[in-house]
């Protein structure tokens, strides 16, 4: 009796090549965990490439130095909290909606383990490596303020809030929502933020900032 041959054409030629955007994507995550568990200084990019299953070659054409890398890692969170903070889904909410929804997104973004875990690297390593710190005031603290600001000028515009300095009012804002608990985690304090109580502190600094703002 004569076995039947499977007839299943087989692939040919080489495997199927990653893209250069799924390559980024897949060393941004090896180098996120680098940066968290070893810091900034003792990050290797040879171990974050093998991590990656790429060549160090590809790594350098992809992230010329450590620091674009940094800053790619730093971007990839930032650009989430913007997506998430819509201006026009934020513009059919009324007021405490609208600024507990950005709070939410802001308080996720900042209060997460990941950022807690940069946020102590870089205060930890800002003297050595002052590109860090400029990077991150720059791509992390300051872009997130200018969206909190933006949807406060278009508040006030609009009538809705009354607020001088909304550059100002944005940074309270921030430090409201974020500073205290992160803090108790960068000392110990607490093992992490749970991800419930979020909400729940955006809402009481919703209330608190709007009682200040609301027009009389």
């Amino acid at each position: 009796m004569v076995e039947k041959q499977d007839e299943t054409p087989r692939s040919r030629g080489r495997p199927q090549i990653r893209s250069d955007d799924e390559t980024r994507r897949i060393i941004i995550q090896a180098a996120e965990r680098q940066f968290s568990e070893l810091g900034y200084g003792s990050a290797n990019i040879n171990v974050i490439a093998q991590n990656s299953g790429v060549s160090t070659k590809t790594l350098y054409r992809l992230f010329p130095t450590k620091a674009d890398l940094f800053e790619r890692v730093i971007s990839v969170r930032i650009t989430e909290f913007v997506l998430e903070a819509d201006e026009e889904k934020l513009a059919r909410m009324d007021v405490k909606t609208g600024l507990v929804r950005l709070l939410t997104a802001y308080g996720n973004l900042v209060l997460s383990a990941h950022t807690i875990a940069v946020t102590r690297l870089v205060l930890a390593e800002a003297e050595r490596f002052p590109e860090i710190a400029a990077t991150f005031w720059e791509r992390a603290v300051e872009r997130t303020n200018a969206t909190l600001e933006s949807w406060l000028k278009t508040q006030s515009t609009l009538g809705r809030l009354v607020i001088e300095d909304p550059y100002l009012a944005a940074g309270m804002l921030r430090g409201m929502m974020a500073m205290e608990p992160q803090r108790a985690v960068m000392m110990g304090r607490l093992n992490a933020i749970d991800a419930a109580t979020i909400p729940a502190r955006a809402e009481s600094c919703a209330e608190i900032f709007l009682t200040g703002t609301l027009p009389r």
